[in-house]
């Protein structure tokens, strides 16, 4: 097995030292290890993926990681992908589930996630689990199964989904338990403080108070677009 895994979709992203701190966002994060799932749903360059890398190191709980492609829409491969990660800080743990999945039969949607389950109730280390980029899975097999991995969660392993649509489970049954823990566009954009260290430290551009408000304003926090190429121009016509 472990030759056909590709190791570089189990490591965690790096990250710049000159990201900007976001210790709000980290603290809710390590709040949510407490509960069952962790959702972080916004659209693209809003630094879902950025925030977790830079959060994984001041995590309360080992973490093991899965960067999700395309690809993963077979169910075979998803789940051989989900226990790699899980054994990068489990050794050995969800061996049985990989020795069903080489079997030529179609599993029921349960089978391999009602292992792992049983596996992990055994041991006793705590586990964080990061899915990123789970809007690529499409397969509605994948979803039901994820789902009942979800439903039935031990205790000491909390799932954390990155994505930039919802995943269809019913996620108000955990809101309303207090078992799920979001973080949204609106959470994810700079406050002005944020952008101004941003804009001044981090890409060196020395601005005004005013102009790092109205860039802030333009892009509504956004950090790629504070980033973006016209971000210059901008900045060079709010000082004219």
């Amino acid at each position: 097995m472990t030759d056909a895994i590709l190791q570089t979709k189990l490591y965690i992203p790096s990250t710049r030292p000159s990201l900007i701190p976001r210790p709000h966002l980290i603290k809710k994060l390590n709040q949510g290890l407490n509960g069952k799932l962790t959702l972080i749903s916004a659209p693209a360059g809003s630094g879902k993926t950025t925030l977790l890398s830079q959060s994984a190191a001041r995590f309360q709980q080992p973490v093991a990681w899965l960067s999700l492609d395309e690809a993963d829409n077979d169910p075979g491969q998803f789940w051989t992908y989900l226990i790699a990660a899980c054994q990068s800080v489990l050794d050995g743990v969800g061996e049985s589930a990989l020795a069903l999945l080489k079997a030529p039969q179609p599993l029921p949607d349960d089978t391999i996630p009602t292992i792992l389950i049983n596996d992990l109730i055994s041991r006793e280390r705590m586990l964080a689990l990061v899915l990123d980029d789970y809007h690529v899975i499409q397969n509605p097999a994948i979803h039901e199964s994820v789902s009942f991995l979800l439903k039935h969660l031990p205790d000491n392993l909390h799932l954390i989904i990155s994505t930039r649509i919802d995943p269809p489970w019913p996620l108000g049954r955990y809101r309303a338990r207090n078992q799920l823990v979001e973080i949204r566009a609106q959470d994810l954009r700079f406050n002005l403080e944020e952008a101004a260290v941003f804009l001044n430290q981090t890409m060196s551009l020395n601005l005004s108070a005013e102009d790092v408000a109205a860039l802030e304003a333009r892009t509504e926090g956004w950090a790629a677009g504070l980033h973006g190429g016209n971000c210059h121009a901008d900045a060079a016509a709010g000082r004219r």
